[in-house]
């Protein structure tokens, strides 16, 4: 891959975002390539948003779609075996894409139904059909969680940031698309079958759209640059986000080639005044290796002053795991450093996994969030405000979820990141009486 080819690559698209229509570019994209791989289109994408060219996010993301046009003959396809495997991340995002396009297909056949149907009972049979399938077809919203929380990190960590940031934005799109669906389809019988026809196919033509880029260009990236422990980390963390319609039936067991079992290897211990050390000897075909360490002590167990008093570091661990709230801290380069274990993550009220640890923390939010997000981690940083509250009722969850972000400053009041508590206050918001104790029943 040559920056030339990069350069055209992004003079096409320079093209485009000036008002030159697909056609007049489609030519001198054949002529220049016999293919282009989902890497180029990555880094294409990449340099677009990163120079001085002026295109922004938000350009790249109006495009979106004549990339797709534009590549989708073009595309190299890059096979991995275990991608075909039952289990693995790529197949079960292929197979959910299947149920829910299926899915698409039963609701376009209801709404005609409707429309021809006059019997009134009919009508009511076929609504009830309707939001069943709508149900169904909104567990879309999984399959993009887990497209954003698991895919994007990892991308991310290999280089590939703008893909995510478009993507994600169009997510939301299709997001407000399915809602605006949602209400039209409970108020079908005031408006009318054809406002609903209108919502759910201006829905459908970016959801399916979604598909040819999510199987076209997203998984060619992932297929050429994750490795095979990155698809075990994402399959490990998985059912944190849920699934569209489809679970997986097994879980994924690659094979794995165990390389220590081919050589011949010796360990010894010794004491040495008071230090343990090992020697390792290891025979290869070059000759026999060895090496001798010292290892490190274990330390989870010696405390060290903590506040007023004293804790070990697994005691400490087991402290903030047994809080009774979700803790993420952002430390001050608004990297998302650390959160607690209070809970089993698919039980989170914001959930986590840890692919997320590492990330900038802009980048763990949609793109249609970013605003506020900017704004409460800029007040916080400049000391104009300490921290920021909020709350919501979830009533699908049962829960009344209560937000703190809180600055947290060292003893000279310097900046050091930001604490975010989380919890569900709904049991407090139920107390009515002014006294009990447990104790005494």
């Amino acid at each position: 891959m040559t920056d030339e080819r990069i350069h055209i690559l992004k003079d096409i698209l320079l093209d485009l975002h000036q008002g030159a229509s697909p056609d007049s570019v489609q030519e001198r994209f054949n002529q220049t390539f016999a293919g282009v791989s989902a890497i180029e289109i990555s880094l294409m994408e990449h340099e677009l948003m990163n120079s001085d060219s002026g295109v922004t996010f938000e350009d790249v993301m109006s495009l979106c779609d004549v990339h797709a046009n534009l590549f989708k003959q073009a595309i190299q396809h890059v096979e991995v075996a275990d991608a075909d495997q039952a289990g693995h991340p790529v197949r079960v995002f292929k197979d959910e894409n299947l149920a829910l396009r299926a899915a698409l297909i039963r609701i376009r056949r209801l709404l005609e139904s409707y429309e021809q149907a006059e019997d009134s009972a009919i009508r009511t049979e076929i609504i009830k059909g309707l939001q069943r399938q709508l149900a169904l077809l909104g567990q879309f919203d999984n399959h993009y969680r887990r497209k954003e929380e698991l895919f994007f990190p990892l991308m991310e960590k290999y280089g590939h940031d703008s893909p995510p940031k478009v993507m994600w934005g169009v997510d939301d799109q299709i997001r407000d698309l399915f809602a605006i669906v949602q209400t039209d389809s409970q108020q079908l019988e005031e408006q009318g079958i054809e406002v609903l026809k209108q919502s759910f196919e201006a829905f459908a033509v970016e959801f399916e759209s979604m598909i040819f880029k999510e199987e076209s260009i997203l998984l060619m990236i992932l297929l050429e640059c994750f490795t095979q422990d990155d698809w075990l980390q994402i399959a490990g963390e998985s059912d944190t986000f849920g699934y569209a319609i489809i679970r997986p039936k097994e879980k994924w067991t690659p094979e794995r080639h165990n390389f220590t079992s081919e050589r011949n290897e010796e360990a010894v211990s010794e004491v040495v005044g008071t230090e343990q050390v090992i020697h390792h000897r290891i025979d290869t075909p070059d000759g026999e290796l060895s090496i001798s360490f010292t290892p490190k002590k274990q330390s989870e167990q010696e405390t060290q002053a903590f506040g007023n008093g004293y804790l070990s570091i697994e005691q400490a661990n087991l402290i903030l795991n047994h809080l009774p709230m979700e803790i993420t801290f952002v430390n001050k380069d608004d990297i998302f450093q650390y959160y607690n274990d209070a809970v089993p993550s698919e039980e989170m009220i914001f959930k986590r996994t840890p692919s997320q640890v590492g990330r900038h923390v802009e980048l763990c939010h949609p793109p249609k969030l970013l605003p506020k997000v900017r704004a409460i981690f800029t007040a916080l940083h400049e000391g104009r405000k300490d921290k920021f509250e909020m709350w919501f009722n979830s009533e699908s969850r049962g829960q009344f979820v209560h937000v703190t972000y809180k600055a947290v400053r060292d003893v000279a009041g310097e900046f050091q990141g930001v604490l975010e508590y989380v919890q569900d206050i709904a049991p407090y918001r139920a107390i009515e009486t002014d006294v009990y104790r447990e104790i005494d029943e």
